[in-house]
């Protein structure tokens, strides 16, 4: 692992020495003094020191440049995708899934087919021709030194948001992701930056991309820290709020300013809420460990070479064949939470869009498609909730079966993130809604996270991590 994420946090010394050479924070504060106690400022351990990672000017500089450039990059992924979508599905206004019930099922089938032909080649050229360049994002920010390869990258990220708005089951914030951290990448080598500051670049640029899709500045700054640099000390949370920020206020030159899941009501907390949450919270949590474990088995054994041009048309052939009676497994998931946020569907529909989401995900990544997790898995936990959540009001009626849904993604989300603060935040932001529930939220979130983490430890990202040595990425 790269010693940028070894950091150590020391403890100052008791006693009432005032001595300037005991303040070894670095950067010096201008106060070189003490307080009265002598008491030391790093014994509150987020007060550490830069460590291998130093917040130069030339850094700070970098960190908003590499965040109005995630920006930018966010918006033309979106853009891509958002008139795929409306050319694929012919509609201007509305939801995919809206456009995709009205839709003959034969253009759903020969959209999907097509995308799978599309898809085929362009990622058998791209991984082909570009084979040396890397694009695993994780890998790059993790061991990697934060070099990332930016024609590939572009190139793949384009080639994913034109076959999921073509409705590919996949996420969509792999793209923009990937786009801001080779924004870091890029920037952070024509500096000269050293590999750790290039990391912690990197890092803040891959959440500074998610930041901007979703309007999620906070949440993404969570997860930049939590997930990627496993620290919320003041080195690491402050650049990565800096650069979400910065890049979700660029994003707003096309994207708009308000909440991924609209009008979603203020759900509160009862009793039986808060029951279901305890007890439904070790159920999530093992079933995110085995749904990691399945994106990790198709992740390592993804069809490669020609092969991809059998595979990757017949798995959307077959996604075609299932958004007949399914049209909701279309694109990355998001109005299917969306429904469940609003307490839509029956029991066996939500049951059959728990089972048939990660089948279909695992599906296209085993075929040869790359993207993303993070709005499936949101999706799964969103549908899975509100079908135990309607099953539990056989028992004990009168909480809103959306209440449930927003409990049951957030476990989800955090569970398969390893993540509970970041996935808490996220929700809360991507939904506008959601503060009356945050004692069951983060009481399911805490339960599926640790019963997840003691079954197995991976997450959605680190399972997904290439084998030792191999080049290249998604």
């Amino acid at each position: 692992m790269s010693e940028f994420f070894r950091f150590r946090f020391p403890t100052g010394r008791s006693g009432t020495s005032t001595q300037e050479s005991e303040r070894q924070r670095i950067p010096q504060p201008f106060i070189k003094r003490r307080a009265p106690s002598g008491r030391g400022a790093m014994e509150q351990p987020n007060l550490t020191s830069y460590g291998p990672a130093a917040l130069t000017p030339m850094f700070w500089l970098l960190v908003v440049l590499t965040g109005i450039a995630a920006g930018l990059f966010g918006d033309l992924m979106m853009w891509i995708l958002f008139n795929v979508q409306h050319i694929a599905f012919a509609y201007h206004t509305g939801s995919l899934q809206d456009a995709v019930v009205r839709a003959a099922r034969s253009r759903r089938v020969l959209i999907l087919v097509a995308a799978g032909l599309i898809g085929a080649i362009g990622w058998y050229l791209i991984r082909r021709y570009m084979k040396n360049e890397k694009t695993d994002f994780d890998d790059a920010v993790w061991s990697g030194g934060g070099e990332l390869g930016f024609k590939r990258s572009l190139a793949t990220s384009s080639l994913a948001e034109i076959v999921i708005g073509m409705g590919a089951s996949i996420g969509r914030e792999a793209a923009p992701k990937l786009m801001g951290g080779v924004s870091g990448s890029v920037l952070g080598k024509w500096a000269g930056l050293t590999p750790a500051q290039r990391s912690l670049l990197v890092a803040c640029g891959g959440g500074a991309g998610f930041a901007a899709v979703y309007n999620v500045p906070l949440g993404a700054a969570l997860f930049t820290a939590e997930v990627l640099c496993g620290s919320i000390a003041l080195p690491i949370i402050l650049p990565a709020l800096v650069c979400s920020i910065i890049s979700t206020a660029t994003a707003w030159i096309y994207l708009p300013n308000r909440a991924t899941y609209l009008n979603i009501p203020d759900y509160h907390t009862t009793t039986s809420l808060l029951v279901w949450a305890v007890l439904v919270g070790p159920v999530i949590g093992a079933l995110t460990a085995a749904y990691i474990r399945l994106m990790g088995w198709v992740s390592h054994h993804r069809v490669k070479g020609g092969r991809i041009f059998v595979s990757f048309p017949m798995a959307m052939l077959v996604l075609g064949l299932i958004g007949c009676f399914y049209p909701q497994l279309f694109g990355n998931g998001k109005d299917m939470a969306h429904s469940a946020f609003l307490g839509g569907g029956s029991l066996v529909f939500l049951l059959a869009l728990s089972f048939l989401k990660p089948l279909v995900t695992s599906m296209t990544i085993y075929a040869g498609g790359s993207g993303g997790l993070f709005t499936p898995s949101l999706s799964i936990g969103a549908v899975l909730g509100s079908f135990l959540g309607g099953v539990w009001l056989l028992v004990w009626p009168g909480t809103p079966l959306g209440a449930f849904a927003m409990v049951g993604a957030v476990a989800m989300l955090s569970a398969s993130m390893q993540a509970p603060l970041a996935g808490l935040a996220l929700v809360l932001e991507l939904t506008h809604s959601g503060f009356e529930l945050i004692v069951p939220m983060m009481g399911a979130s805490v339960i599926a996270t640790i019963v997840a983490w003691h079954i197995d430890g991976y997450s959605i990202y680190s399972i997904r991590l290439p084998a030792a040595g191999e080049t290249g990425g998604e």
